[in-house]
């Protein structure tokens, strides 16, 4: 059974039967089926259903927020604000994909020439439980406006989410089978992987899951896109206005209880304003509330479950035993629940599970660095490369670092890291490869054909 425990309480409170492997057969057949129907859907009625999409999830933003809150842990608030984004990026699809996959002339020696875009067939999607409904939609929306078929195998804590969004679709006017949640363990992603009928693979998540599903789909020639961890370094000059820096990368370490890849993780600070930051930064977490993610005054709910609490407790005990200092937290509380105290540490350096390791929990590691050049290293003395920022007062300079000198996919100043339907968004190095959102990632799973005409 695959089960789904509130880790507030620690209670068990729904479970789900697996499919067995004739269900998903027939679900990957349906796919396919439904997606040679809607590859020639015209994109106004794409739209429509993309938009219907959206008021579904808008009328629906109390319940998923509860349900995302008990699954995993998340505040309702920033539930609600989750289901909104998911709004967003359905809108976004409907109102510019059909401008983004418009043929694409290209003048040659030839009477017409351009670029034709078609979709590939049924992608699989492989999602965490982070972010239960936004991870899902940022590939849905773009993949299904572009004339694909979608099957999802979500994280077994989250099924009903997972089942929350297929409903969403198919009452959003999509035919019944083009989008279907695959309620399926682990390790029976390959087989689904290795259907003739499946076209390609998406997957969010940690570093090993990316590459058993690349090496998979590689044998077979599928095409991937890969999201996975992140150790974002998040650097401050000393020119820096530090409150404001203090505020924001309090918020970027801390949201979803750190549990985000593009968290703000290693916070690399110039030395003359160490001390000060850090002050500021424990002001920060000291005021931030955590509790009962269904109380409205939560802030920061419990970490997902009990096992990834210990591992990134583990992870704080070990850079401590490596020479980094404890601010604040750093220790278990007692009680019910997979809860986590936001926790500084500071005199991290390369070498450290801080600093080396992705910390997916509230855990910021905070480094020293004798000037900017400095700090520049730091931040790129990573395996990762998925998202970074720089603060500083000179905006000009900032965006210099920003552009040229940080190596990541997404790179901010003077502002938390984000995703944006607007901005492509994906990482480097080992934080993964490909891009989803904006124009390039309705471009991620379609064929780009040239079409030449004498």
């Amino acid at each position: 059974m695959l089960t789904s425990t509130n880790p507030a309480t620690g209670e068990e409170f729904a479970s789900y039967q697996p499919h067995d492997p004739q269900a998903v057969d027939a679900a990957i057949e349906r796919a396919g089926g439904r997606q040679e129907e809607w590859r020639r859907t015209p994109f106004a009625d794409r739209s429509a259903v993309m938009r219907a999409a959206a008021e579904r999830l808008e009328e629906r933003r109390d319940e998923l927020a509860q349900l995302m809150a008990r699954e995993m842990g998340k505040p309702v608030t920033d539930g609600r604000s989750e289901v909104d984004k998911c709004a967003w990026v359905c809108r976004y699809y409907a109102d510019h994909g059909e401008q983004q996959l418009s043929d694409e002339i290209i003048e040659t020696d030839h009477s017409r020439s351009y670029i034709h875009y078609e979709p590939l067939g049924v992608v699989l999607a492989v999602m965490p439980w982070n972010f239960p409904l936004w991870q899902v939609f940022r590939f849905a929306a773009p993949g299904l406006m572009a004339g694909n078929a979608g099957l999802l195998k979500h994280a077994s804590n989250v099924s009903g989410s997972a089942l929350a969004i297929q409903e969403i679709f198919e009452t959003a006017g999509a035919p019944a089978g083009l989008f279907a949640t695959l309620l399926i363990p682990s390790d029976r992603v390959e087989s689904v992987i290795e259907h003739p009928l499946v076209r390609a693979v998406t997957l969010t998540g940690s570093e090993p899951a990316g590459r058993a599903v690349a090496a998979t789909a590689g044998s077979l020639l599928k095409p991937t896109v890969l999201e996975l961890g992140g150790s974002d370094a998040y650097v401050v000059m000393a020119d820096a206005d530090l409150p404001s820096a203090a505020a924001t990368c309090a918020t970027a370490r801390l949201i979803n209880g750190g549990q985000s890849c593009i968290a703000g993780k290693r916070f690399i600070v110039e030395e003359s304003i160490h001390d000060e930051f850090v002050d500021l930064l424990r002001t920060e977490f000291e005021q931030r509330v955590v509790g009962d993610p269904l109380d409205e005054k939560t802030q920061i709910g419990p970490m997902a479950r009990h096992d990834l609490r210990d591992e990134c407790h583990q992870q704080v005990v070990d850079t401590m035993d490596a020479g980094a200092h404890l601010v604040i937290g750093g220790a278990i509380p007692s009680g019910p629940g997979a809860y986590y105290p936001p926790t500084i540490l500071t005199g991290v350096e390369p070498g450290m599970p801080g600093a080396d390791e992705e910390v997916f929990g509230p855990a910021a590691s905070v480094m020293r660095a004798t000037d900017g050049a400095h700090a520049i290293r730091l931040a790129n003395a990573s395996d990762f490369g998925l998202g970074a920022a720089v603060f500083t007062s000179d905006p000009e300079r900032g965006e210099e670092l920003a552009a040229r000198h940080l190596e990541a996919g997404s790179c901010f100043v003077n502002t938390n890291v984000a995703s944006d339907p607007r901005l492509p968004f994906g990482g480097i190095k080992n934080s993964g490869y490909g891009r989803e959102l904006s124009g390039l990632g309705i471009r991620s799973f379609v064929n780009a054909k040239t079409v030449v005409v004498a």
